[in-house]
């Protein structure tokens, strides 16, 4: 499938997962602010990005750090 062909390498998937789970909670650890919630966000696309292996600006860019 085109729309999700990894481009991201191993070590920066793995980067964005740990960034993500720091992330994912701020509004639980400081509050419920727009600023927690923009945090969370954040780490919620950089999660998925993570899982899936495609970041959508690298396309845009024409990024591919993968290998394969």
């Amino acid at each position: 499938m085109e729309i999700l062909k990894t481009n991201q390498n191993k070590s920066e998937r793995i980067v964005r997962f740990i960034i993500s789970l720091f992330l994912l909670p701020t509004p639980i650890i400081f509050g419920a602010s727009e600023y927690s919630f923009l945090l969370c966000t954040i780490g919620g696309i950089l999660l998925f990005n993570a899982i899936i292996g495609t970041c959508y600006i690298y396309r845009i860019f024409g990024v591919d750090t993968c290998k394969i």
